[in-house]
């Protein structure tokens, strides 16, 4: 492996020293995953349906990650592992953007247009929504904790 920036080879150091990353990354996306599929399963959405299961497996996971942000950014020190296992691995894993632009599709290809456009629209607002409403809570719910 090279440097981008000069050619040369890449220190094993480097390379080696990212491998706890990207294990822990690996590890939780298949948590989250599995997770993702549970709720699939559970609750399994007809074909040509509203995607309910799929919306709302992403905002639960938007506000989730509001909630894990600001406690480890603004309330706790965490391991240097579990961002990367917890708020990219399992979480990146339980949300699916690409399976709401599959499912939007699908919509549109069945002919169900309206409601392919509100599913459009409505994800991306409500998931940012939910990740504001979490930071916001958690944040207010810290600031009463402290004396």
């Amino acid at each position: 492996m090279t440097t981008p920036d000069t050619g040369r080879p890449r220190a094993r150091s480097t390379v080696r020293s990212q491998a706890p990353v990207i294990g822990a990354v690996a590890v939780g996306g298949g948590v989250g995953a599995a997770a993702r599929y549970a709720a699939l399963v559970w609750w399994p959405t007809p074909a040509g349906s509203f995607p309910w299961t799929i919306l709302w497996v992403n905002v639960l996971g938007c506000a989730v990650i509001g909630v894990f942000m600001v406690i480890v950014t603004e309330a706790r020190t965490a391991h240097r592992l579990l961002r990367p296992f917890f708020g990219t691995g399992v979480l990146g894993g339980f949300t699916t953007f690409s399976t709401y632009a599959v499912d939007t599709r699908g919509l549109f290809e069945a002919g169900r247009h309206a409601p392919a456009l509100l599913y459009l629209a409505a994800t991306p607002a409500v998931a940012l929504t939910a990740v504001w409403a979490a930071t916001t809570v958690t944040r207010r719910a810290l600031i009463r904790r402290q004396p």
